[in-house]
């Protein structure tokens, strides 16, 4: 048994030796280029990328080793008509968890990218022109953006800072923050939370950015030109919304702070709150809220004409309320089920021209309709 110890033991001292030996290595290359052409990166064996424009009509490549021996990667670039592609790819069947490998590019800020690498974040910043591609996984930072992007990592977290793009990006599994950005942008992730601050659509009456999770909460600060979100579990919350509002929750609360605009919202279970600004006479204002089991609690601008329709499906007891500030026909306290319980409470009326349509129900939690 000793002599078994003793082998195993040398075994690992040798491949310490191995790792501790290996070489950390560059390689830097430059090349001239006109502005507009493209960039192609494709990295089979998994490495970082960090990627800048510049003023320069010249791409500077500096790629950094470690671990592997210089004869164990190979490294391609192929100048052609269209720009520049760079390959990077394995030789060997030489494995090792700690080798890492590092790519920075300084390049023309107007340029076409395109990447693919096997796992390792990636920065993009101050490129103009259409950008896509895909790492295996690891984070993605985007910053000073301008033009079309299509990008996705398998596994990571996703910041896009003061860019002007339209398209998409997209996570597997992890939180997206989006922060002075302008443009139409469908943005994704299978588990994660979802946070926008000052973002805004292409068109006037455009939407401001598609946002759906798989799993976890959506936070947004403004979006004038209205927002459509969605969530498999989790809260949704909004500061300002303008034109309207589209969510859905499969589990968890929905606020708007300020909305002005007409709201399709529905939850599978929490509270819904919203509050309605702006000119009562102008835009469309029709509501549509449902809730699986919460309060929903709804405050209009005064002056607001309605077609108001209000229902309380209830689970045996009858102490939920319809409470609103409006002149409405309240019914259900005969409508009973087996055992002479009220199974629902309705209420309706209209309000002025009936213009904007009210249709609010819930189960097992009380309504508040009110004026401001």
């Amino acid at each position: 048994m000793k002599t078994i110890n003793k082998s195993i033991y040398l075994v690992c001292l040798i491949f310490l030796a191995a790792s501790l030996n290996a070489q950390s290595w560059d390689l830097k290359k430059n090349f001239n280029v006109e502005p507009g052409k493209d960039l192609n990166l494709d990295f089979e064996i998994g490495a970082s990328l960090d990627l800048e424009g510049w003023d320069k009509n010249e791409i500077s490549i500096e790629i950094e080793v470690d671990g592997f021996e210089e004869d164990e990667v190979i490294f391609d670039f192929d100048e052609s008509s269209r720009g520049l592609m760079v390959r990077g790819e394995k030789y060997s069947d030489f494995n090792c968890n700690r080798c890492g490998i590092s790519v920075v590019v300084k390049l023309p800020k107007k340029f076409n990218v395109e990447f693919s690498t096997m796992g390792g974040g990636v920065k993009l910043k101050n490129i103009q022109g259409v950008l896509e591609g895909l790492t295996m996984g690891g984070s993605l930072s985007l910053s000073e953006l301008i033009g079309k992007v299509e990008i996705k990592t398998m596994g990571g977290s996703i910041e896009v800072d003061r860019s002007d793009i339209d398209g998409m990006v997209e996570t597997m599994g992890g939180s997206i923050s989006m922060n002075d950005v302008k443009g139409d942008v469908d943005v994704k992730t299978m588990g994660g939370s979802i946070s926008q601050n000052n973002v805004t659509g292409r068109t006037k009456d455009g939407r401001d950015v598609t946002i759906s999770t798989m799993g976890g909460s959506i936070d947004i600060d403004e979006a004038p030109n209205g927002a459509d979100v969605s969530t498999m579990g989790g809260s949704i919350s909004a500061n300002k919304v303008g034109n309207f509002f589209e969510a859905e929750t499969m589990g968890g609360s929905i606020r708007v702070k300020e909305l002005d605009g007409k709201i399709r919202a529905k939850t599978m279970g929490g509270d819904i709150e919203v509050n309605m600004v702006g000119d009562p006479n102008k835009g469309e204002r029709d509501i549509y809220l449902s809730s699986m089991g919460g309060d929903i609690e709804v405050y209009v601008p005064k002056g607001m004409s309605m077609d108001i329709e209000l229902e309380i499906e209830l689970d045996g007891r009858d102490n939920y309320e319809i409470i609103t500030d409006f002149d409405l026909e309240v019914k259900g306290e005969r409508d009973e089920d087996d055992w002479g319980r009220r199974r629902k409470i309705e209420a309706s009326g209209k309000i002025g021209s009936g213009k904007n349509k009210v249709r609010i129900s819930t189960k097992s939690g009380d309504i508040y309709l009110r004026e401001r």
